[in-house]
């Protein structure tokens, strides 16, 4: 009989809001966080409850703000700039590895904030505080040749991001962009990752970074945030249909932007044989339960190859390993090894299963369905927020899962017979981030590669958002606005020589780097 499961010792939501509380007792107050705006941490704004998706007990919650104190705000942010434009680069270059150093030496808690918060696993949560520093790392190290010739914009940079990767994506590009001479501007995603964010914008604040972090809906601080005179650029990374909503806006405005947004991620096999390589890493496909931009939840599979796709395929999807991500059989035990543990919260959870339960009803066959395994989760805790992998065949066009990204454990297969038919299917969604063809030709692979509407394709590899000097798009509606990665994060957000035309996705072009 296996042993009943308890918290790891150290690891309870009290014990991490405890530790924020002593680190940072500036933006923490006894029951609730701060906003940062004005240089000052401000307790202003209407504290909106919220709950953990690990088990469903109360943490805390967003500080939401009006939009008349967002406007004080960003004006304030205007006057740092103004002043952080002109510090010379070197000093900006001692801040900034200041604040990684002490990003690096609250590490365990920065993890812990974003396991209780989103539901991150252990290993996962330490890799997005990890790869926030040592992106930006890589940054100090290289910033002069980037900003040779360059300046700083004329007014603040302004990030509104997703709840997913709250350091590898939005305080990696928070410090990079003071490192190029801009003061920063951040709204916290309502969905979580507030403490996460507080700690480390306490952190960078305390090194002198004009950091500005405010909390707040989408539709009362858009105004502000995105339609502002005083932004200097606008850097959005989250769904389509918001993500139109602030396109649109900064299209009319003619405002400097970098606009990420989601699209169906297609994997396509076609005349493959390599399946040992496909079972490796088909669990790898499933981190964090596929909650993020790159992730692959389309198989667009050749039917003659169907079974043996399946043979490969199923035996793998079988080992994932879903539960409490601090759930232990002895208090002092290694934190659990898991691909994945909730969802980002029970809503999301109830929409996913709705999902899949409708296109079974209009055609879509199972193919597979995980069963919760009871030993990875504590006794009668709420696992409301847990979905189990499923795999559908078939998802019918009437579905939300035949054209759009799940973002969630839910992979669907599309069989196709001929060439274009797996060009269609993995153009679906009219643009995506990544994509990967499986084809032992690689004669093959070069003559369709290129007509996967995908800003990078992998060759039986999947492909990642990358660090450091890898540059990152979208074709489509997956992406507007410059492109980034590498020095093209910094040319996004400086300005260079008259009448330079950035690499990116706009209206009137697409320029490739």
């Amino acid at each position: 009989m296996a042993a009943i499961r308890t918290l790891k010792s150290g690891t309870s939501w009290a014990d991490a809001w405890q530790r924020c509380l002593a680190v940072a007792p500036e933006a923490f107050r006894d029951d609730r966080v701060l906003n940062l705006w004005n240089a000052m941490w401000q307790a202003d704004g209407r504290v909106l409850p919220a709950v953990t998706p690990v088990d469903g007990s109360p943490v805390a919650g967003p500080p939401l703000l009006d939009r008349g104190i967002a406007r004080q705000a960003v004006r304030a942010s205007l006057d740092q700039h103004r002043a952080w434009r002109h510090v010379p680069l070197q000093e900006r270059r001692a801040r900034v590895a200041a604040t990684l150093d002490a990003l690096t030496e609250h590490r365990e808690l920065l993890a812990l904030l974003l396991v209780w918060e989103i539901g991150k696993p252990w290993r996962l949560a330490r890799a997005d505080v990890d790869r926030a520093v040592d992106g930006v790392r890589w940054y100090v190290d290289g910033i002069e040749e980037m900003v040779e010739g360059r300046a700083p914009l004329d007014g603040p940079v302004s990030n509104i991001a997703s709840w997913n990767y709250p350091m590898s994506v939005l305080v990696h590009a928070l410090l990079v962009q003071a490192l190029a001479g801009n003061a920063v501007i951040a709204k916290t995603p309502t969905d979580g990752g507030v403490a996460c964010l507080t700690l480390a914008c306490a952190l960078a604040a305390r090194e002198g970074i004009p950091v500005t972090l405010v909390s707040g809906s989408g539709g009362e601080l858009s105004e502000a945030l995105v339609r502002a005179p005083e932004i200097g650029c606008v850097s959005f990374v989250g769904g389509r249909d918001t993500g139109a909503a602030v396109a649109t806006a900064v299209a009319d405005l003619g405002k400097r932007h970098v606009l990420e947004q989601e699209g169906l991620n297609t994997w396509g096999i076609w005349n493959h044989t390599d399946w040992d390589a496909l079972t490796a890493v088909i669990p790898k496909l499933f981190d964090y339960g596929k909650q993020r931009c790159t992730a692959y939840p389309r198989f667009v599979v050749q039917r003659e190859l169907f079974d043996e796709f399946l043979a490969a395929y199923l035996p793998a999807v079988r080992t994932l390993r879903v539960g409490h991500p601090l759930a232990v059989e002895h208090p002092d035990d290694p934190y659990p090894d898991l691909d994945f543990g909730p969802l980002i919260n029970a809503a999301k959870a109830k929409e996913l299963g709705d999902q899949v339960a409708e296109a079974v009803s209009r055609g879509a066959v199972p193919l597979y369905r995980g069963k919760a395994d009871e030993t990875r989760f504590l006794p009668g805790q709420d696992t409301s927020a847990y979905v189990q992998p499923v795999t559908l065949l078939g998802p019918p066009p009437s579905s939300p899962l035949h054209h759009a990204e799940p973002f969630g454990p839910v992979d669907t297969i599309v069989l196709v017979d001929t060439e274009a038919e797996l060009l269609a299917a993995m153009n679906a969604s009219g643009g995506a981030l990544v994509a990967t063809l499986s084809t032992d030709d690689r004669a093959v692979f070069d003559r369709l590669a290129p007509q996967i509407r995908a800003f990078k394709v992998g060759h039986g590899t999947p492909r990642s958002r990358g660090d450091r000097d890898e540059l990152f798009g979208g074709h489509g509606a997956s992406w507007r606005g410059a492109f980034v990665g590498g020095e093209l994060l910094v040319r996004a957000v400086t300005r260079g020589p008259a009448g330079e035309r950035l690499p990116g996705n706009f209206p009137d072009r697409q320029l490739m780097p």
